[in-house]
């Protein structure tokens, strides 16, 4: 690619003296190879020429040189490349320069690798703990391969949240971890003056479970679809796909083309049903209930489309390494139109119904703010950067699976609010329908899955994403040994947007904050176990899988 090899010489030209090496598995995957002192400049330079930020990777490599790396990913939209700046520092001297005063969205990344390996960032604007509780032992850092992955210290006691301060002259309204408005568990201090919203913090990851680290140390390539599903229970296939494309791509392994169109119209289907669930969140948090109601009536029916597909209404299982589980049949096609046609026609009416309608345009209007300069600054992904004319679609720009075959609209907006994001996901909705149909149409033959033959190679370095309904969902996978890798890294798209939320909140009402989060279809976490309290004793229970499925089928 000619693009390409202009930003190599630039960067040759600029930072020839730290750059240790290019290398270019794929002819759109760039890994340029930088020494500590370099990483700095080579990232703002990419920045500057365009590149938007994704996420950094830092991994532990102390068995193989004693060093700990970085990795800082760029994806360059218009020429469909992906650029991965890749460090090493001493372990016993963590330390390289900050990029996040430069490339803000970098900056959650960085914190989290001060938590979970014990690197520092020198220059680092907000230099405190993301992913570990406050509670949490100084000195154990989860990601290093000596720490155990069930490792469970015991808690402190009476350890408050460390907020930022609040303003002069502001009050904080604390809202989480639990609040009817949020459906998981997160904490915001929301620094108010009077109704107006003058800044705010945010803790998250309250149930971080581990998912990365138990991967790369217990389970197999090929089980991790299953597991990368649950990450998010809106856009399973999503992270499915996205690890299995990292793992064909270490493994030089090419799936069949029915099996990259299947993924397609599992992916659009997937959209489809979460489309109309946030459709129907959003109404009823401006307390718009019809709209809630009419969105859920019509998403029953893809949910049972996919239940009749796949066995589940949601959890799919239906994306491996190598391809898919399931095939589609001509009665399942045929099945698939129909339910199309359907939820087509009951859109239409819901579209002409929400664009027209003064209570909704009064709660989102204006509401979100957040300029198209700023959401480029912030990396910002999905419907709310292209609700605020920031124009990309890694399906088009990046194209995967089968959406180099299909011919879609990307809808843009540059209202720069909640009410984009409404027009944008709409409209989404109708250009998946029309990808399905494509993808059906063009259905060619052959098999479902590709075995892999041949031992995956070590210390290979692959990204991939992913158009997930919130935004991109990114996956770096470095090889190991065992059959499983040394590293997987996920950036789900609420990784990047939540950075942004503070800038979308500035100066609107507290009665706003609800709407303003939602309208980036905010995914926290989700629980992998359950604590049953006795309110009477006090007793806790914690409850597995099965003790939940036994009270299941008693209830």
């Amino acid at each position: 690619m000619k693009a390409l090899e202009q930003l190599k010489d630039t960067l040759k030209s600029k930072f020839g003296g730290n750059i240790i090496k290019f290398e270019s598995p794929l002819e759109d995957r760039l890994f340029v190879d930088v020494k500590k002192e370099g990483v700095k400049g080579v990232c703002k330079e990419l920045f500057t020429q365009g590149g938007r930020y994704l996420v950094g990777i830092g991994y532990d490599n102390t068995k193989r040189d004693n060093t700990l790396g970085m990795i800082h990913t760029f994806a360059f939209d218009k020429d469909s490349t992906v650029i991965c700046v890749r460090a090493w520092v001493p372990e016993n001297d963590p330390v390289m320069d900050s990029i996040t005063p430069d490339v803000p969205n970098a900056g959650w990344s960085e914190r989290e690798y001060m938590d979970l390996l014990g690197m520092k960032f020198t220059g680092h604007p907000k230099p405190k703990r993301l992913v570990l509780s406050d509670d949490w032992p100084e000195g154990i850092h989860p990601l290093r391969k000596e720490v155990p992955y069930n490792l469970v210290p015991p808690p402190a006691e009476n350890v408050a949240y460390q907020m930022d301060e609040c303003p002069e002259g502001c009050s904080v309204v604390p809202v989480g971890p639990f609040h009817p408005s949020l459906h998981e568990p997160n904490h915001w201090s929301i620094f108010v003056d009077g109704e107006t919203i003058k800044g705010c913090d945010y803790r998250g990851f309250m149930t971080h479970r581990g998912i990365e680290k138990l991967c790369t140390t217990q389970v197999s390539y090929n089980e991790v679809p299953f597991i990368a599903e649950r990450i998010c229970g809106i856009c399973g296939s999503v992270h499915a796909t996205a690890y299995a494309q990292c793992v064909e791509m270490v493994a030089d392994l090419k799936i069949s083309r029915r099996a990259e169109f299947i993924r397609t119209i599992m992916l659009e289907i997937e959209r489809l049903h979460s489309h109309l669930l946030w459709l129907g969140v959003a109404g009823h948090l401006i307390g718009f209930d019809t709209v809630f109601m009419q969105s859920w009536r019509i998403r029953e029916d893809i949910m049972w489309l996919c239940e009749k597909w796949t066995g589940n209404r949601k959890t799919y299982g239906m994306i491996v390494v190598g391809g898919v589980r399931r095939d589609i049949t001509p009665e399942l096609k045929d099945d698939m139109l129909r339910v199309l046609k359907k939820v087509e026609e009951e859109c239409i009416v819901v579209h002409k119904a929400i664009i027209g309608d003064t209570t909704i345009h009064k709660r989102t209007k204006g509401v979100g703010y957040m300029t198209h300069e700023e959401a480029v600054q912030w990396s910002i992904v999905g419907p709310p950067a292209r609700a605020r004319g920031v124009d990309i679609d890694v399906r088009r720009d990046h194209p995967y699976a089968a959406y180099d075959a299909v011919k879609f609209d990307v809808p843009v907006v540059d209202t720069n609010d909640v009410w984009g994001t409404v027009v944008v996901r709409i409209l989404e909705i109708f250009e998946a329908i029309k990808i399905v149909r494509q993808a059906l149409d063009q259905l060619p033959e052959g098999k479902i899955i590709t075995e892999m033959d041949d031992v995956i190679q070590s210390q290979r370095h692959a990204i991939s994403h992913v158009e997930a309904p919130r935004g991109e969902s990114v996956h770096y996978v470095i090889s190991g040994d065992e059959n499983r890798a040394d590293r997987w890294r996920v950036r789900a798209p609420t990784y990047p947007n939540l950075q942004g939320v503070p800038t979308m909140l500035l100066n609107d009402q507290f009665a706003d904050f609800p709407i303003i989060l939602g309208s980036i279809d905010p995914c926290f976490s989700c629980t992998d176990r359950v604590q049953v309290v006795d309110i009477k004793s006090g007793k806790v229970n914690v409850m597995n899988q099965r003790d939940l499925e036994r009270m299941s089928r008693r209830a």
